[in-house]
């Protein structure tokens, strides 16, 4: 047996200490590199170089009147479509663990130049408040299993959907038209630097109304990999034949602990994904032709169980999705549900300015167009408040458009309806999404 002397144990013990050295130095310098490289990406998402500070006191005075400075956490949204307010990153499960706060608000300024507009024909939405926590939801199918939860002390609902090999989660869409808009938003808890780069959910839009991929399908995927970054795959196959598959380059990493809202645009063959307000896919032929894929699904892949998990919520599927600039220029009027405000009140959600901005381009182009805007509201509340309420919203639109877009304010009129023209019925969630709206009118 060989003896180990005392000099050599100390020799061994110095150099393992060494090697240690040495290898805490080299993790310090990566935390560092990838701290300085977060900051940087946050930097890139918040600043936008050309707003002057006049232009952020208009813009705070728009998310929320009659306050100064930072802004807070927005209350979630009165309208459809878009996020249930910031949670951040989700501070908890009921029942299970959650990771730390990561990130604050969207402003408006950073969405002025998103460019999604979503379909003015709602064909579904659900935000799951008919349905109670632990039960699967009403409008939706699974080949595997589910349940409502709610994150941290919000009380938006969300869906669970379980991580394995071919579970399907299918909303009763009704079947898909040729253009149309999918909405919806993302929480996760439980992520770290161990989630898997195979971590991805998938939206599938397919010819199978089942649990199966179809015969023809195209679907996009969004990774959860905190790592490493990980880019959105979109892929197709038409008539049993693949045709496209490719990684877009994409960070999300930062983005998907922050409950980011997805949004998708498909016209015809044209296929369209944005991660908040920032558009990742473009792809002109995509999806097959003729409205093949009727079918919208979610699948998820690459996660831990019972320590990663995924949900998702106010999905809402919408046909159209045309340009609102010709449909306004053309017919003198066009009604809208995609502009948002926070529930109860006129503080505009960023999403809204994928609309607003349109208009501005109408109003920017066509120097001799004036507008009236006119705002409405589901029948939640009493008449008299939801009247006040309505015009406080055209007027927040007016606002946006006259500070962010430069539009003469003396080209546009504001007024109000309340609930008095509802378009749907007011008894369930997709009626009073229908009903809370914006129109803008040539005069």
């Amino acid at each position: 047996m060989k003896m180990i002397t005392k000099g050599s144990l100390f020799l061994g013990l110095l150099t393992l200490f060494v090697f240690t050295t040495d290898g805490n130095a080299q993790l310090l310098k990566k935390l560092g590199k990838r701290a300085e490289k977060a900051a940087e990406r946050t930097i890139e998402r918040r600043v936008d170089k050309e707003t002057s500070e006049k232009t952020d006191e208009v813009l705070d005075s728009i998310l929320e009147p009659g306050k100064k400075g930072k802004q807070a956490p927005p209350t979630p949204p009165d309208q459809t479509g878009g996020q249930q307010g910031n949670t951040g990153n989700v501070p908890g499960v009921q029942g299970g663990s959650g990771n730390p706060d990561a990130g604050g608000p969207k402003t408006i300024q950073v969405y002025s130049k998103f460019d999604f507009v979503p379909g003015d024909k709602q064909l579904f939405f659900d935000d799951f408040a008919n349905d109670f926590i632990g039960d699967f939801p009403s409008k939706w199918n699974t080949n595997a299993g589910g349940e409502l939860v709610t994150l941290g002390d919000s009380p938006q609902k969300w869906l669970e959907l379980k991580s394995g090999f071919n579970i399907y989660y299918v909303p009763d869409v009704p079947q898909l038209p040729e253009e149309y808009s999918i909405e919806f938003d993302i929480g996760a808890v439980g992520l770290d630097r161990q989630t898997s780069s195979t971590a991805k959910l998938r939206v599938i839009l397919t010819d199978d109304d089942k649990f199966s991929p179809g015969n023809n399908f195209a679907f996009a995927e969004i990774p959860f990999c905190q790592y490493s970054e990980i880019g959105v795959t979109v892929e197709n196959k038409i008539n049993g034949k693949r045709e496209i598959r490719s990684t877009v380059k994409a960070d999300l990493r930062d983005e998907i602990l922050e409950n980011p809202h997805i949004s998708i645009a498909v016209n015809k063959q044209r296929f369209r994904l944005w991660v908040n307000e920032v558009k990742y896919i473009d792809v002109p032929r995509l999806v097959a032709s003729g409205a093949v894929l009727h079918t919208v699904k979610f699948l998820t892949n690459g996660f831990k169980d019972g320590k990663e998990q995924v949900f998702i919520t106010n999905l809402k599927v919408a046909e159209g999705g045309v340009d609102l600039r010709r449909k306004l220029i053309s017919e003198g009027k066009i009604s809208t549900n995609a502009i948002l405000f926070d529930s109860g009140s006129a503080n505009l959600q960023p999403q809204s300015m994928g609309v607003i901005r349109q208009i501005s381009q109408v109003l920017l182009q066509e120097s001799a167009i004036n507008l009236k805007i006119v705002g409405h509201t589901d029948a939640d509340g009493g008449d008299a408040a939801n009247l006040k309420l309505s015009k406080e919203r055209a007027a927040a639109v007016k606002n946006a458009l006259v500070s962010i877009y430069n539009i003469d304010a003396g080209r546009l009129s504001v007024d109000g309806k309340g609930e008095s023209e509802p378009v749907s019925d007011n008894n369930s969630p997709e009626g009073k999404a229908q009903n809370r709206r914006v129109e803008f009118i040539r005069e």
